[in-house]
This record gives structure tokens, C-alpha cells and sequence, in this order.
């Protein structure tokens, strides 16, 4: 089964990023083909200055590999460097109806923010669909605020279909990442917007303040406390053993012991699962050559899928080119 998924280089990926997406990524390549991207075109909508993008990029792909994302099992690269993608957003630009785009949620969300309303983020949706149909993926993996965007992928796919009488382009399945929503320091969805992140790469010292600063209630030391309606605990459960979490929770419902103690235990048990990817990712980085050669290798083989794809396009829509133009 071919999986794909993409990842905005548009900040410093954080543990929501690691637990509601990149952990399932990362699993998915142990029983099937993974195609992971990092989406620079797409983060040109909020990143315009071009050394911070680039780092980015760079930033994004040294977390996977730390993380366990193994190249010769799962292929990571950049989006730009399968230009095709872009050639399809545009012969899909060309069946699908502006009142598709309209109704996306994310665009009116980003906008209601304060993101400046540009064709590019209205337009979002359909570079989304080419980044999903060109490798003729058979699942998306995605949080439920990006299933919309699937779906109309998938709307996408049936349109070309239809208007060229053809079945060139695979309709992608939607697979909903099984964790749950991923709470900030402030309780509310952890979110680069937000501000509220715990940083998956800050050093030791640091993740433990930033965990320290969780917002809390004010039940005194010695009254039970309800695990349910906790962020600290919420993130715990995420992370630590069930037999941890058990502990934990017993504690909490107890009484006597004060929301730092439980804070402590939730920056160890981050400590235990991102320290050794930390000092991972420190010698890779130490290594950009060699960082630089996995991405190459992988886009030499996800182009080689999308020029494929692309081929089938051409002819079902009648576009000739000269015999060298697309090599």
C-alpha cells in the first residue's frame, strides 16, 4: 500500500507535530511504501524570506530521520523537487470549480487569523491534490482538520476523470491518525499559530521550563485533582507507559501530591522518548552532505513515479511536448 503525507516546514515542528502525525508516519513505513514530503511550495503562503525557509526544509527533514524515519524503507524529500507536482495543479485548476475552493474551512481559518488572503492560499487545495494524485497514493494519513482537504482531492480526481473520459488518476483513501488532539501549554490545541508548543528539539533545560509552564487549576496540594479535565495529564497519557499513566492517574484522583510533581514526571518521560533522538539529530546535522544525499536519492525516485503519472495526464488531456521537454 502506498502511503503519502506532507509536512509544512513553517516553524519548528513540535510534539504536537510528533504525536498527532510524524509517529504514525514514521510506523506506517514498517508494512508499507511511504512517500513523505516536506511542502516548501505550500509554505511559501507565511515564510517569504528565503534563508529561513531553507532552514526550515533542512530543520524538517533532520527531525524524521532523528525520529526513526528510515530512508531505505520510507522516502522523505522536498516538494520542489518534483516539479511536476506543479504542472499538475495546473491541469487540475483548469476542471475543478472555484466553488470547490470557496468552501474550504482551512482557507476561511487562516484568513479569519490575520493570514493574508493570497491566490496561493486560496489555492491551496488544489497543490494539496496534486501533492496527493501524482503519486497515484492508494491512503492519506491526516488529523480531521485535513480531511476536507482529502476529500476534495479526491472530488479532483473524479473530475479529470470525467472531463477526459479516462481513469488516470487513483482516488486516495482517507486515514484519520489515531492520536487525540494534542493540548498546548495554554489547554488549547498545541499550534505554531498559537504559541503554545513544546519544541520537539529545544535542549533538555529548556522543554522541562516550557513544561513547567502549563496551564493549571488551582486545587490545592492536598485535594484529588481530576486527571480528565488536566493538560499536563492529557499529554502524559500520550507519551508514558499504561502502567505509568495508571500511576499517575491514582495520584491525581488521591490527593497530595501538587501539579509540578506531575509536570516533573511528564518532563522526564518527554526526556526518555525525544533525548536519544536528540542526540541523533545533533550528528546529523553535523553531517548536512549526508542529509542532503537522502533527500536527492528520495525525490530521484518520487519523480520517477510522478513523471510516470504525469505521462498518462499529458495524454489523456492532449498536451504534446517536444521528445526531450519532460526528462
Amino acid at each position: 500500500m502506498r502511503v503519502l503525507s506532507g509536512v509544512q516546514p513553517s516553524g519548528k515542528l513540535h510534539l504536537g507535530n510528533y504525536l498527532g502525525a510524524m509517529k504514525q508516519h514514521i510506523e506506517a513505513q514498517e508494512a508499507n511504501e511511504c512517500f513523505f514530503f516536506i511542502a516548501n511550495y505550500h509554505s511559501l503562503t507565511t515564510v517569504q524570506d528565503a534563508a529561513v525557509l531553507a532552514q526550515l526544509t533542512r530543520d524538517v527533514a533532520l527531525d524524521y530521520l532523528a525520529l526513526g524515519l528510515d530512508p531505505t524503507r520510507a522516502n522523505i524529500f522536498r516538494q520542489t523537487d518534483v516539479p511536476e507536482v506543479t504542472e499538475l495543479t495546473w491541469i487540475l485548476s483548469t476542471v475543478t470549480g472555484k466553488g470547490l475552493l470557496e468552501r474550504a474551512t482551512s482557507y476561511k481559518d487562516k484568513v479569519a487569523r490575520g493570514i493574508a488572503s493570497s491566490m496561493g492560499l486560496f489555492c491551496y487545495p488544489v497543490l494539496m491534490a496534486a501533492d496527493i494524485l501524482i503519486y497515484h497514493s492508494d491512503v492519506v494519513p491526516v488529523g480531521k482538520d485535513q480531511t476536507q482537504h482529502v476529500e476534495m482531492a479526491q472530488d479532483m480526481a473524479a473530475y479529470f476523470n470525467n472531463t477526459f473520459g479516462c481513469e488516470v488518476l487513483k482516488r486516495p483513501e482517507i486515514k484519520l491518525n489515531e492520536a487525540h488532539v494534542v493540548p498546548g501549554v495554554d489547554g488549547q490545541k498545541m499550534s505554531k499559530s498559537y504559541g503554545n508548543t513544546i519544541d520537539l528539539f529545544d535542549t533538555a533545560k529548556k522543554t522541562r521550563k516550557r513544561i513547567m509552564g502549563i496551564k493549571t487549576d488551582s486545587t490545592p496540594v492536598e485535594d484529588p485533582k481530576n486527571p480528565d479535565t488536566c493538560n499536563v495529564f492529557a499529554l502524559y497519557k500520550l507519551l508514558a507507559e499504561p502502567a505509568e499513566v495508571a500511576d499517575l492517574e491514582k495520584a491525581y484522583r488521591d490527593g497530595g501530591m501538587g501539579y509540578g510533581d506531575a509536570k516533573g514526571r511528564l518532563a522526564d518521560v518527554v526526556e526518555r522518548v525525544l533525548g536519544p533522538a536528540r542526540q541523533r539529530r545533533d550528528t546529523l546535522a553535523a553531517d548536512p552532505d549526508a542529509v542532503e544525499d537522502v533527500l536527492r536519492t528520495c525525490a530521484g525516485k518520487a519523480r520517477s513515479v510522478a513523471k510516470n503519472v504525469m505521462t498518462e495526464v499529458r495524454e489523456a488531456c492532449g498536451l504534446v511536448a517536444g521528445k526531450d521537454t519532460h526528462r
